[in-house]
């Protein structure tokens, strides 16, 4: 009994050495590991949006319905104003190489990023955001031998509803969280970055990391002003447990805010990685009962909640499927009239 008391002593005069730490999205993970219809993909984040696609098309347009956290699958949004059709095709998401020898992340693969700003002074924004809604609660998953994505058959139970986490876009049981990291290579550009996250209760927030007038690799650090060090300073409140999901953090996305007072154009920037460090939700205890195998309470919920984000997903994959599939192809006229 001593002994116990001791310890919880010591953990309330230093909570900060429980933080939990974890990264969010590291890219340096998210390069090619297969290939689907000659175009490079991630596997472990393979979707395949087939299912919701509907009966008319092919087998062989079906099995292309594929999409990945690969690198070069993201993509960048620009806000209204700042559209247009040049903009546009110059505004872009590819991989790029650290090269050998660097001082940090020697060979690495990072998110490169180019976006072309208006040069009139007005205010503009771009959003970098992944090829598709990341997922908080699909299974692990691999490609077989027919090019299907199907869960892995190696899943432990543990493991269910986690293909995102670990670097792939989801942090799951965070509660307050204490700092923000991310890596970032800036070309010392006056403009801003900030990271947008989403909570379990599809709540967005963003959060403002600095500004990028700075040359080479640098960790861009968000405290909370929030954060009470000392749990004697905090409100101490219980919380219901099951059949309570457990709290989770997910990436939507990194948002580049040019002023319209400082110069416009082209501009580059990298992403590397972002760090969270945060208190843990709740307690991961060894429970009398198993709740769930009893109830399935979250496991339906989680059903249908991968269920909705595929869909959600799906919809949008078909459609820019069906409009790659009516675009143009690449003849030039003044080839063709030289060839006659």
């Amino acid at each position: 009994m001593k002994r116990i008391f001791i310890l919880l002593v010591i953990a309330m005069m230093a909570p900060a050495a429980f933080a939990e730490q974890a990264t969010l999205i590291d890219f340096a993970e998210l390069v090619d590991t297969t290939t689907v219809g000659g175009v490079p993909q991630h596997e472990a984040t393979l979707i395949d949006f087939a299912d919701v696609a509907g009966a008319s098309f092919t087998a062989e347009e079906r099995e292309l319905m594929k999409s990945s956290l690969f690198i070069g699958n993201w993509e960048v949004d620009l806000n209204s104003s700042a559209q247009t059709a040049l903009s546009q095709s110059n505004t872009k998401v590819l991989p790029a190489q650290v090269r050998a020898g660097a001082e940090k992340y020697a060979e690495d693969f990072v998110l490169g990023v180019r976006v072309m700003f208006p040069s009139e002074p007005y205010n503009a924004w771009a959003l970098i955001r992944p090829p598709f809604e990341i997922q908080a609660y699909a299974n692990p998953s691999i490609m077989d031998e027919n090019g299907r994505v199907v869960d892995d058959p190696n899943m432990a139970p543990e493991d269910t509803g986690t293909k995102f986490e670990n670097g792939f876009g989801v942090i799951k049981n965070i509660g307050v969280i204490k700092q923000i990291g991310i890596s970032v290579y800036g070309v010392n550009f006056p403009h801003s970055l900030t990271v947008i996250l989403q909570d379990e209760n599809n709540e967005q927030v963003e959060v403002f990391m600095g500004y990028l007038d700075f040359d080479g690799w640098r960790t861009l650090v968000w405290d909370n002003p929030n954060y009470i060090d000392d749990v004697r300073d905090r409100e101490l409140r219980s919380y219901p447990l099951y059949p309570n999901l457990a709290p989770m953090r997910k990436l939507v996305g990194f948002r580049l805010y040019r002023d319209g007072a400082t110069q416009g154009g082209d501009f580059v920037t990298y992403i590397k990685d972002v760090t969270v460090v945060y208190d843990g939700a709740r307690l991961q205890l060894e429970e009398d009962i198993d709740h769930d195998s009893l109830w399935g309470i979250l496991e339906e919920r989680e059903d249908d909640r991968r269920a909705a984000e595929l869909n959600r997903l799906g919809n949008q994959q078909v459609l820019r499927f069906i409009e790659q599939e009516l675009q143009a192809d690449e003849v030039d006229l003044r080839e063709q009239e030289n060839q006659q």
